[in-house]
């Protein structure tokens, strides 16, 4: 795709209520607009420019740099057009000779306090400043160039991505609207009055100490080279963009990857991008150096032992040696001996390949994926009370909410951009409940306090939420006619019945789940009776016990009030990776093909079976656990993994250890020799997304298009490299491209039967199911009936973990991410981002912390039945007495030797959020991570290529 310059049209469209349409003249042409749009909209529209600096058409208007004045009709002086709406037989001008002097003089006064240095400015031919000083016609400025005191400013270059310069400033307020408009986060500010106002970051701040996310939607907006990104000014202007999607969070952003030749300068958030809107977060905007990063591996290696150093072979030779050694092990071992792993990383396309070389050249269904680990209870759970295995609503929806329930969900650090759509419809009037054990940033940020925050105690949720039903049940705020019409009404009398004794009252619950009666009943009235109520949870519901559980509460509620098949409400998993939706949808489980079929139903089987041209086990294989118990009892003893870390990344790590170390071939994919390689015999690269084209899937369903914006650094695309092992093996696969495989998905998956690369080309995406039913996709689903039919209520008894505090380990650890990193860090510890977060830190309360003597920043031991790990503390109270916090995104904290084998009771996901744990103070690390990082050092080593090669 050739470049592509974004037009901006000034200011925002009208209100999508706007149905009445208004006729008037400018600069004699006649134009139709819909009431409550711009001058300066109208006029963009048919193709009229009027000269702009504060205006966008992302921010609300603002009308403070007087360029874009016009004359109207019958009205005295000159309005700034960005304010001025349009009304019925308007005549206006645009271009007159009063407007000309008027808008050079205004001109005159920015240049007059602006450097003159265009020639050798990083933004010379892309400023706004420049484009206008000549639409305006300036050429002389009367009042010289000194300024009077700006042009003496310090720059400000702490942000490790973007400067600031303030001499380049014209506080035009462009960043500042951004900041608290798009962003949310008000970390900008105009300090002073007058010829001494200046932007400032915080409370006068460097930007990297202040409060700014670097989102970089300041840099986005500023006008001039103010705010300016440091590759621009390193390797120059782009010339080129490719509209791609982002690889980080299942929020799915769409980018406008702009470059200079082969060279990537910036990633620009894409306003048509349906999932962002044109914003973007720090991973997605500028943490993609990991691309170019010097640890990248970029030729395949094998070897005999994980003790052996590694030997860079060609990809004929490692391709060959993948074959032979799955071949050898299973005609040695029987044909379940082997499976393999799919990435949540990866394209739909790649995802789906995987799952079929495992099922048509292995010849078993031990397959799975990340995504088991995170969101199998959502597809378990919603699949038995909806009919599907995903959320209900597309990310617009959010701003027609009346009341948000958040429920184990961290939106400001995990999925940043929907979270700012959120903090902007809360600041609109919406109301909030969060239910979580740690005081996350929406309980309270800036011009954001939730109504009600329910500080459970991790590992409660299902209790918490049958009170949530108890009130809503016995005060009768449920939407009965709902229930009768979309329902079955005998399950629900049951549910019902359940949900109203009186053991399971808020008032009886209190001592179990730490949340005041009061306080739980308030919130469930306001999540009845406050409107559109729309549920989103993350991964503090499904990595339980109870996660499957929990999930089947969530739509139980969301049934009882009437609160699913509409626009503001809903089910909505917010996913966790780029690609955890598409990855379930792709087949990634061990019973189930793509679609969600179970591999046991012989009609699904026989339509694979005829498009593959091999019969396929109709018995479910293995998930990733079963498997590693499997390798250690010597039963299991081969694997493929692609783009995943399960050493790091999947609990109790040190059975996840024993279990590589059992098998005789382990092949990882993947950009760097990640801690799963440690234990790795051939290491095939991989490929970044901006070297591939494909397709992911978001979080609402949204299938958008990744396409290729530089040729592979490693030699092939990810699809290439399995189709490589595929026909080594005997396959006789022949896919050119990336579009052919979806053709496939979609022939085979009915949800899919719509979608071709064709398709979103035209449409741009398309939220699935997308058929012949909804040729257009489907932005909410459930709209006239649930797809099982009837909704279906579900009893959800709270049993209790078989995790128990107790003496030994007091305490119950729970665990999540930060915004700056993502899943494990394996990209993200490769940029700058690990300025804001270089280390896993174990939050405690100040409680407990005195307790045990423990001081901030000291080195404290994290213990478990598991294992053990040592990190810094960070006594603060986000986290409440009892309860302790930490992320896992450095492998040198291990972080996951803590957590244990006990999972969901449906679908195996880990029960990473409830471990009991004990702190106290460190002698030094433990004997696990002494032992790790040593067998890392050695499984690391790399020698040059063999003379044969």
């Amino acid at each position: 795709m050739a470049w592509i310059g974004e037009i901006d049209l000034g200011t925002k469209p009208a209100p999508v209520s706007a149905m009445t349409l208004v006729s008037l003249t400018i600069d004699g042409q006649a134009v139709e607009v819909p009431e409550g749009t711009s001058v300066m909209r109208a006029a963009a529209l048919m193709g009229t420019t009027i000269p702009k600096l504060c205006a966008s058409d992302n921010l609300e208007a603002f009308g403070s740099c007087r360029l874009c004045l016009i004359e109207v009709e019958g009205r005295a002086g000159y309005p700034a057009s960005c304010t001025t709406p349009v009304v019925p037989g308007m005549v206006v001008r645009t271009q007159t000779e009063r407007l000309k002097q008027l808008r050079r003089g205004v001109m005159e006064l920015y240049i007059s306090d602006h450097p003159l240095d265009c020639l050798t400015c990083p933004a010379n031919g892309d400023c706004e400043l420049q484009d206008q000083a000549g639409a305006v016609g300036l050429r002389d400025v009367r009042y010289g160039y000194g300024g009077a005191g700006h042009l003496a400013a310090d720059k400000d270059r702490t942000n490790p991505y973007f400067d600031f310069d303030p001499t380049k400033c014209i506080v035009c307020s462009r960043c500042v609207r951004a900041c608290d408009e798009v962003q949310g986060t008000f970390a900008l500010t105009v300090q002073g009055r007058g010829f001494d106002s200046v932007i400032a970051a915080s409370q006068d701040e460097g930007f990297l100490a202040s409060e700014c996310v670097s989102c970089g939607a300041c840099v986005q907006a500023c006008p001039t080279s103010a705010l300016i990104e440091k590759k621009v000014v390193e390797v120059g202007t782009p010339d080129r963009a490719v509209v791609t999607t982002c690889a980080y969070c299942g929020v799915g952003c769409t980018f406008r990857a702009e470059m200079r030749g082969e060279e990537l300068v910036r990633m620009v958030p894409w306003k048509d991008g349906k999932a962002n809107r044109g914003h973007s977060c720090v991973k997605g905007r500028f943490a993609w150096g990991y691309a170019n990063h010097r640890e990248r591996v970029l030729n395949p290696m094998i070897r005999a032992s994980v003790d052996q150093p590694w030997q860079e072979v060609s990809w004929e030779t490692a391709i060959g040696h993948v074959a032979a050694e799955f071949r050898r092990i299973q005609a040695r071992y029987g044909t379940r001996s082997v499976g393999g792993i799919t990435s949540s990383r990866c394209t739909n396309e790649e995802t789906f390949l995987v799952q079929k070389l495992i099922r048509q050249g292995f010849g078993n269904n031990n397959v799975d994926t990340c995504a088991r680990v995170c969101h199998s209870p959502t597809g378990y759970g919603l699949k038995t009370t909806f009919g599907t295995s995903a959320g209900t609503q597309d990310f617009d929806s959010v701003q027609f909410a009346d009341v948000m329930l958040v429920i184990g969900a961290n939106p400001t650090d995990g999925h940043p951009v929907f979270a700012s759509r959120m903090k902007r419809r809360l600041r609109q009037g919406a109301r909030l409940i969060v239910i979580d054990p740690r005081r996350i940033d929406l309980v309270k940020t800036p011009h954001v306090v939730a109504d009600h925050h329910l500080a459970l105690r991790p590992g409660t949720n299902v209790a918490v939420l049958t009170a949530m039903a108890h009130v809503i049940v016995t005060e009768g705020l449920t939407d009965e006619d709902y229930v009768r019409q979309r329902c079955d009404w005998d399950e629900y009398a049951d549910w019902a019945a359940f949900v109203s004794q009186p053991e399971r009252s808020p008032e009886a619950t209190e001592a179990l789940t730490r949340v005041p009666a009061g306080s739980l009943r308030a919130a469930a009235r306001l999540y009845a009776t406050g409107g559109n109520a729309a549920i989103y949870y993350g991964l503090g519901v499904t990595e339980h016990s109870q996660g499957s559980s929990t999930v089947m509460a969530i739509a139980n509620l969301a049934m009882a009030t009437g609160n699913v098949g509409r626009e503001g409400v809903g089910v909505n998993p917010l996913r966790g990776q780029n690609n955890v939706q598409g990855a379930c949808d792709m087949g990634s489980f061990p019973h189930e093909f793509p679609g969600y079929r179970h591999v046991s139903d012989d009609a699904t089987r026989g339509l694979f079976e005829q498009a593959w041209g091999v019969s396929l086990d109709a018995e479910p294989g293995l998930r990733i656990p079963n498997m590693l118990d499997a390798a250690t009892d010597g039963a299991f003893k081969a694997l493929f993994v692609q783009g995943e870390d399960i050493l790091q990344s999947d609990p109790n790590t040190q059975h996840v250890a024993a279990g590589l170390a059992a098998m005789e071939c382990v092949v990882v994919q993947d950009l760097f020799l990640n801690e799963t390689a440690n234990y790795a015999h051939v290491f095939l690269p991989g490929s970044t997304f901006l070297e591939k084209d494909g397709t992911f899937t978001n979080a609402e369903r949204r299938i958008q298009r990744v396409r290729k914006v530089m040729e592979p650094r490693n030699g092939h695309a990810d699809w290439e490299i399995v189709q490589l092992v595929a026909n080594a093996m005997g396959l006789g696969w022949n896919y050119a491209h990336p579009s052919e495989i979806m053709d496939e998905v979609a022939r085979l998956t009915p949800t899919f039967a719509g979608v071709s690369y064709a398709a979103l080309e035209r449409q741009g995406s398309l939220q699935w199911p997308a058929n012949a039913m909804t040729p257009d996709g489907t932005p909410t689903m459930h709209v006239e009936a649930f797809a099982s039919g009837k909704g279906h209520f579900v009893v959800t008894d709270y049993v209790p973990t078989d995790e128990k505090t107790g003496p030994r380990f007091p305490l119950l650890l729970t665990t999540g991410r930060i915004l700056s990193h993502y899943n494990v860090g394996a990209q993200t510890r490769r940029t700058d981002n690990v300025a804001w977060h270089p280390e896993d830190r174990l939050e405690i309360h100040p409680h407990d912390a005195e307790n045990r003597g423990l001081n901030d920043g000291q080195w404290v031991t994290l213990r478990s039945r598991a294992g053990e790990t040592t990190l810094r503390a960070l006594v603060t109270e986000r986290v409440a007495p009892g309860v302790v916090y930490t992320t896992f995104h450095h492998p040198t904290t291990q972080a996951n030797v803590i957590t244990t084998d006990f999972s969901d009771w449906a679908t195996n996901c880990p029960e990473y959020k409830v471990t009991a744990v004990q702190v106290s103070a460190s002698n030094g690390p433990s004997d696990w991570q002494q032992s790790y990082e040593a067998q890392a050092a050695i499984s690391r080593r790399v020698e040059r290529p063999l003379a044969a090669e």
